[in-house]
């Protein structure tokens, strides 16, 4: 990634539709709660997405969510986005996702990915996936991970999928409690974990569990900045500045959104650059390129 020509490197940004397979409408109804949830109906291309963040400058990491398990919806394929990200490699990076319910077959999947396909971290919804992060079940694709040094975004906190459906369309908020990821931090200490959102309604226990484990950071995607609780822009301001990350969740928020409120809801000066660009660049091992 040629970082030092982009102004910004957004951490969390998801591929909604594929060039590849025909779309899967099975469980469509979780795209339309969220879509209420979020006020947009946005589902753009994977090229798409990457035309608009070479227009904006921004640099992008990108995922899709694989449920095939709880949900059963196929995923859009690792190999597209990995794919693209080759094809765009001065802006964009690609990561993976495996369903945990894989095990030891995900694991043969993530080690494939990242020497073959150059993947380069990991996303994982527990509550979409439905599964506690620290279940051992998922540990094989952890190793992996833990052995090659690279990181790993798990959603944390409320989930707009589901929101408003049925018994929440049967999605478990609890497991994306932060404070499973503090097991997960212990046992796989070279995995850098990222809390990503804001944490409602445990953002003590996201701000506690980065506080205390070194290989933990939290991106502030999925919620305009200008809603971020207090202490979320105190702890970023001063004991986790060099931890936290920018991230959109766009399609649902845009970058130009969220970066317009960021430059009024009380981050320091000094620390949103960091913010920005620079935490990412060194999460994504980019000081060197």
């Amino acid at each position: 990634m040629d970082h030092k020509n982009l102004i910004a490197i957004d951490i969390h940004t998801h591929a909604e539709v594929s060039c590849r397979n025909p779309f899967d409408n099975y469980g469509e109804e979780y795209d339309r709660a969220a879509d209420k949830f979020f006020g947009s109906n946005r589902r753009p291309t994977i090229a798409e997405t990457i035309a608009y963040y070479r227009e904006q400058k921004i640099g992008l990491v990108m995922f899709t969510v694989d449920s095939e398990s709880q949900l059963g919806r196929r995923r859009i394929p690792n190999e597209e986005i990995a794919d693209a990200a080759r094809e765009n490699s001065d802006m964009m990076v690609a990561f993976a996702s495996i369903d945990p319910h894989k095990g030891k077959m995900g694991a043969r999947e993530a080690e494939r990915l990242i020497k073959e396909a150059g993947i380069k971290g990991f996303k994982f919804h527990p509550t979409v996936q439905g599964y506690h992060p620290y279940d051992k079940m998922a540990w094989p694709i952890y190793e992996v991970i833990n052995e090659y040094k690279l990181p790993a975004i798990f959603h944390t906190g409320h989930s707009g999928i589901g929101s408003g459906m049925r018994c929440g369309g049967g999605l478990r908020l609890e497991y994306s409690n932060p404070m499973h990821l503090d097991d997960v931090a212990i046992s796989f200490p070279d995995m850098q974990i990222v809390m990503a959102h804001p944490s409602f309604p445990w953002q003590d226990e996201a701000l506690s569990v980065a506080t205390h484990k070194p290989n933990v950071w939290i991106d502030l995607s999925g919620w305009s900045p200008k809603y971020f609780p207090k202490q979320l822009v105190q702890y970023a301001n001063t004991l986790l500045k060099d931890r936290i990350l920018f991230g959109s969740d766009f399609p649902l928020i845009t970058p130009e959104r969220w970066m317009r409120d960021f430059e009024v809801a009380g981050f320091k000066p000094e620390v949103m650059p960091g913010i920005l660009k620079g935490n990412a660049v060194r999460l994504l091992g980019l000081e060197n390129t």
